[in-house]
């Protein structure tokens, strides 16, 4: 299986290939200039987080446009990723009333398969100032904190999701088993 981390400038997005080459994921990191023909093979694409105000500034988000127009693959996004995916499909992303950073729990509010195996309430380490403000036409929420309403987000019938945490930090409880059911939906 194949998998595509977009480097959209983040600071973990290593962490984010280590944990899907460590689940069995033939994976690679790719600059987010990357022309989509060069990653079209791919079972799965993970659009990942950013320096901060990446996720509003979509010069800095490279062909991220290109890749959720003409992907039919899963895709996730993540932080940055997220809040862009966000953006592309109609909904938005502003500064967040209250940044968070660091450990935060995390509340379910829906079953979802990427969530499979995943408690209520659980512990994730954010480092975001801005955030999902309004969902997309056509996603549903699936987990909110105190602070922030869209901590997961997915599309109601394309497989795509979005997590304002950061799941590939060790920090983060069950932040594998998410990657884990990221991989199984795009064994599909």
């Amino acid at each position: 299986m194949k998998i595509y981390v977009v480097d959209n400038g983040g600071q973990w997005t290593h962490r984010e290939w280590r944990v899907l080459r460590d689940l069995g994921a033939d994976v690679e990191i790719v600059p987010n200039t990357t022309p989509f023909e060069k990653i079209s093979d791919a079972d799965g694409l993970v659009l990942s987080g950013g320096t901060p105000r990446i996720g509003l500034d979509s010069d800095r988000m490279g062909k991220n446009r290109e890749y959720l127009e003409k992907a039919t693959c899963p895709v996730m996004g993540i932080c940055a990723g997220h809040q862009f995916m966000a953006i592309f499909f109609g909904g938005k992303a502003a500064p967040s009333a209250i940044p968070e950073f660091g450990k935060t729990m995390v509340f379910v509010d829906r079953e979802d398969e990427i969530l499979a195996g995943v408690s209520s309430p659980f512990m994730a380490w954010e480092s975001h100032n801005d955030e999902v403000t309004e969902l997309p036409p056509d996603f549903i929420p699936l987990a909110h904190s105190d602070s922030c309403a869209v901590q997961i987000m997915r599309h109601k019938e394309r497989p795509l999701f979005g997590i304002q945490f950061h799941p590939e930090v060790e920090h983060t409880e069950f932040g594998e088993k998410i990657f884990q059911n990221f991989l199984d939906i795009c064994r599909r």
